[in-house]
């Protein structure tokens, strides 16, 4: 099949009533016949539901349909982006351990990092996540290595076969955080990539109306080394290990569930998934082409020639280059003067929806940040994040190249 084909037919709704989507199934337990059938459930020993804090059909559907659109073997689903890279990494980490990671990081998860450094947890940043940068990094106590596939908003892309391959040899594994890329872009299970997690908030629901998240194994990676000792008792399960030991251990007691109405508007967003990106990767290169010939501002694009990433988005990302951009405009006051003249593009802090969204990131969502950890993430004070919509391309060139120049649109 191809993409947007699987996206309709990928994974079969799971309803008997012959729905074309799996239904709402919005309640807190599911009754059995018997307690016999219950404790079964409950000890995993059989199929089926019994609180949807531990599982939900609805949920389930939603899980099989991305597992199945990335090429992985399962997928758990969580209540945000932020729970997910979370959960993700809780996983595996424990006290005294190191994870590598990229500089160019969304804000809230420098934060995170800040947080986990309070339970034993270091990270320890390259500029980027290369091969060569990585390895002087990794020692011992190094467990994974985490990063975004095109940086949010950095805007640097990753070689993931290259660092994959530097990751096994040392017998670690690599965390690929694609949601600004989606699987429309790569798949990164088929470079090597061992887990990849999603803030389906964004491009995969795409209407900006839930917020959710997903994790899915690739199911290659082996956590039967002296490295991961927690993972001891969930050997039994073989490739499933990862997701078995999740499902049961710190995502299922940390109350990370997604809820079962979000996980329904993520399945429907993600049907248009295919379409959306393509109008929104166009619209997003057009874009930074026209704004890349006008004065006063800088335009980082990856997908564009004058990018250092161009070579690996024509090679790993079929020449698209995701639907973020960013634009330095000279200061911060010219900065909040250009958005706020704007006419189409919503100030907000979200991307991937289908309307063309602007956040001046210095003063919002790297606000917890310091100057250093903003500059190595791509943040200046004149940075302005745009994720592009699916509007007409001449209506929002238009109106970024009159607020670039001061004029109001009135004449």
């Amino acid at each position: 099949m191809g993409f947007n084909t699987s996206l309709l037919h990928g994974a079969a709704a799971e309803d008997r009533y012959g729905s074309t989507q799996t239904p709402v199934y919005q309640v807190s337990a599911f009754a059995h016949e018997s307690a016999e059938e219950l404790e079964k459930v409950f000890a995993n020993r059989a199929p089926g539901f019994s609180y949807s804090r531990i599982g939900n059909p609805t949920v389930s559907a939603f899980e099989k349909r991305i597992a199945a659109l990335e090429g992985g073997i399962g997928a758990v689903a969580c209540s945000s982006g932020m729970s997910a890279v979370t959960m993700a990494l809780l996983n595996i980490l424990q006290a005294g351990d190191e994870v590598i990671a990229g500089s160019g990081l969304f804000g809230g998860t420098i934060d995170l990092f800040g947080d986990l450094a309070g339970f034993g947890i270091t990270a320890r940043f390259a500029e980027s996540v290369t091969a060569e940068s990585i390895a002087p990094l990794i020692n011992e106590r190094t467990k994974a290595v985490f990063t975004e596939l095109i940086g949010n908003p950095k805007l640097d892309v990753v070689d993931i076969d290259a660092v994959a391959r530097v990751c096994h040899d040392n017998g670690i594994p690599l965390i690929i955080d694609s949601t600004t890329a989606t699987p429309y872009l790569v798949r990164p299970f088929e470079h090597g990539a061992d887990i990849v997690v999603h803030s389906a908030s964004k491009y995969i629901n795409g209407g900006g109306n839930s917020i959710a998240g997903v994790i899915v194994d690739s199911g290659s990676f082996r956590w039967d080394s002296g490295k991961f000792p927690q993972f001891g008792k969930y050997r039994i399960f073989g490739r499933n290990s990862y997701l078995a030991k999740l499902r049961n251990g710190f995502w299922r007691n940390a109350g990370a569930c997604l809820s079962p109405f979000n996980a329904f508007m993520c399945s429907v967003g993600l049907e248009t998934l295919g379409l959306r990106m393509e109008r929104i990767c166009s619209n997003a290169k057009k874009l930074a082409e026209h704004l890349s010939s006008l004065d006063g501002v800088t335009v980082n694009y990856p997908a564009l020639e004058s990018s250092p990433y161009y070579p690996l988005v024509q090679s790993q990302l079929g020449g698209r280059g995701g639907g973020i951009l960013t634009i330095r405009a000279g200061s911060r006051e010219k900065a909040f003067a250009l958005i706020n003249r704007l006419k189409y593009a919503l100030i907000a802090t979200n991307i991937g929806d289908i309307r063309t969204l602007v956040i001046h990131p210095a003063s919002t969502i790297y606000l917890h940040s310091t100057k250093e950890q903003r500059e190595k993430a791509g943040v200046y004070d004149d940075t302005i994040r745009v994720s592009v919509g699916i509007e007409d391309i001449g209506d929002l060139i238009n109106d970024f190249e009159n607020a670039i120049k001061g004029d109001n649109g009135n004449g």
